[in-house]
């Protein structure tokens, strides 16, 4: 799954227009998206298709967190993007920026006609490297994106 994927997704599921998103990237004090935005929402065989990178994708993702959850106080510094995401930070990211429990998670996976047990649910949230860390499949990235469409647009 790319992450222009994800963006779109996120796009579509909360109904973001490209002010909204620009609005999310100001979060984080990125300011010189504009022209992008569009590129990246377009599906590849589109002209003028751009690719979205780990770092524009974690830049958003921080500021949606921040545009759901706001900062923990005005001194606390903007959040830095990760130089590499993968399918388990996108998923840890966007917990926190729904402020999901664990039960809300697998309620939505369940949306999606797709089960997980707790404990397979808590494995992609474990550092990397802790002998329970799981690596998120796409697949399970994107019943979770469609579980989220599902109860946030009907």
């Amino acid at each position: 799954m790319t992450n222009n994927d994800v963006l779109r997704s996120l796009r579509y599921t909360f109904r973001m227009n490209e002010d909204a998103i620009k609005k999310i990237f100001e979060n984080v004090e990125v300011d010189n998206v504009d022209s992008q935005i569009s590129s990246w929402l377009k599906q590849e065989n589109q002209e003028g298709y751009e690719l979205c990178t780990d770092e524009n994708l974690s830049n958003f993702l921080n500021g949606y967190i921040l545009e759901n959850r706001g900062k923990k106080s005005a001194d606390d510094p903007t959040p830095k993007p990760e130089a590499k995401i993968n399918n388990n930070l996108i998923f840890k990211k966007l917990k926190i920026a729904l402020n999901l429990q664990s039960d809300d998670v697998l309620n939505i996976l369940q949306l999606a006609d797709f089960n997980l047990g707790k404990h397979e649910l808590t494995a992609f949230f474990r550092k990397e490297g802790h002998k329970n860390y799981r690596e998120c499949k796409d697949q399970i990235l994107r019943n979770f994106l469609l579980g989220l469409t599902i109860k946030y647009r009907t």
